[in-house]
């Protein structure tokens, strides 16, 4: 090709990328404006919403319930689940629900035996003890009633109270009034000191005549084995035991 057309052409693309240049220039510079007519206001009602003050019971049931709490296991439940696994392999049971039944009725019989327990035990010591009175004759009701008359010692009548005894055939209380009886004579005559707080071991030593000593240690015997025996008192140990207090008594 020959050098004009090189030039023809070179002018052609160089026109054509000037006014493309110059298009482009012009959109740029161009600017848009907008007027009030352009603004649309949005006059509709707004709804407001609320939440009401309870509305979280709507959702406790299970099924919005999306993590299970494990509960933990304590030693409680671990001693019932080794029992359960005992029973089952002992017994061959067929399921871990089985042998945990077996294990509830277990435990559950051996509360109301526990409670049973409980109760005879708080029965027997009313029985034996202070309440005794409550259920039946006791002669523990009248060691209460009678240490005011062992405090009292100088001012009883124990010759009416052995005379009441005997007729109502309370042969352990005639010999308990017969030793305090005892015990009244022998301070009265200035034999021993008296004090509640006193053993007949204290009685004992205090006694300076051989034979009287001799006697008393043999009729305390007596006493504490009537009075304080867990046994029937037969007729002939009462006999036996009411002449010789009558007898040491006589003797002061």
């Amino acid at each position: 090709m020959n050098k004009s057309l090189y030039i023809f052409l070179f002018f052609i693309f160089a026109n054509s990328f000037s006014q493309d240049s110059l298009t482009y220039q012009e959109v740029a510079e161009e600017k848009i404006i907008f007027t009030e007519k352009d603004i649309k206001i949005d006059s509709s009602t707004i709804k407001t919403g609320t939440f009401e003050e309870n509305f979280k019971d709507n959702y406790q049931d299970s099924e919005y319930i999306y993590e299970q709490a494990v509960k933990e296991s304590n030693w409680w439940d671990r001693f019932k689940q080794w029992l359960a696994d005992f029973f089952k392999n002992l017994f061959n049971l067929s399921s871990d629900t089985v042998s945990g039944k077996v294990v509830d009725i277990l435990i559950k019989s051996l509360a109301v035996v526990l409670i049973v327990f409980v109760i005879y035990l708080i029965v027997k010591s009313i029985m034996n003890g202070e309440g005794q009175w409550i259920f039946g004759k006791s002669s523990d009701k009248k060691v209460i009633h009678y240490e005011d008359i062992e405090k009292n010692i100088h001012l009883v009548d124990f010759e009416k109270l052995i005379k009441e005894t005997l007729k109502s055939g309370e042969q352990r209380l005639t010999i308990r009034y017969y030793y305090l009886w005892l015990l009244k004579k022998m301070a009265d005559k200035n034999i021993i000191e008296w004090d509640i707080e006193k053993t007949n071991s204290d009685y004992l030593y205090e006694i300076k005549d051989q034979t009287f000593k001799s006697n008393f240690e043999y009729v305390s015997y007596l006493y504490n084995y009537i009075w304080y025996g867990e046994f029937e008192l037969d007729e002939q140990t009462f006999e036996k035991a009411k002449t010789d207090f009558e007898k040491i008594i006589k003797s002061i």
